[in-house]
């Protein structure tokens, strides 16, 4: 009965059945996908779990996983919080507000390959985005802060620019009265020869 038993054919797989999960680990769930982003030959998706969470490339850069650091930290992800900007340097910002303020991070591909920028991003004005307010061809992150820190009510604002790829600030815009008055609000895009050194 043993030997008839070794000899039997393998088992079908059910018709009805679903395929096999990733079992990528978010936390101490599997991994799901909540976003996924083209960019160019390679894809970026985001991959959230219980408060854990990932951020997968795949293309013609090959695959590659990240972990999700504000998604640790508690930011909210969700659909909007992957923005990507291809180029000859393709930026990818993820995130996520907080706490009454937006967190980010990005990752960078050049010459083919996905790094990690290892500055994270804070925006305590409610806007965190890119935009190439330099004008070099390369995506740069925008951050809208408000100008009096630890007053909940006060409409004062005003945008910082880092350069991503030179890894510091690029400048601030004056301070205005509302976000409104910021340039091209809501999706604040300074000119950069208006950009003033910011204030410590």
């Amino acid at each position: 009965m043993a030997v008839a038993w070794s000899l039997r054919p393998p088992d079908q797989p059910d018709a009805g059945a679903a395929p096999a999960q990733d079992q990528l680990r978010c936390g101490t769930t599997a991994c799901r996908s909540l976003v996924k982003r083209e960019v160019g030959a390679d894809s970026v998706e985001l991959l959230v779990g219980s408060g854990e969470g990932r951020i997968r490339t795949n293309g013609a850069s090959g695959p590659n996983i990240f972990e999700l650091t504000v998604a640790a930290s508690g930011a909210d992800i969700t659909e909007g919080s992957l923005q990507c900007a291809d180029a000859e340097v393709t930026v990818c910002l993820v995130r996520g507000a907080a706490g009454g303020e937006v967190r980010g991070e990005v990752i960078v591909r050049r010459s083919g390959a996905w790094t990690r920028a290892q500055v994270p991003y804070l925006s305590s004005g409610a806007h965190l985005a890119l935009a190439d307010v330099d004008r070099d061809a390369v995506a740069d992150v925008v951050a809208v802060q408000r100008a009096c820190p630890g007053v909940d009510d006060c409409g004062r604002r005003f945008a910082q620019v880092f350069s991503v790829v030179g890894g510091g600030e690029v400048g601030c815009t004056v301070v205005v009265g509302s976000p409104e008055e910021l340039p091209g609000w809501p999706e604040v895009v300074p000119d950069a020869s208006t950009l003033v050194r910011c204030r410590p």
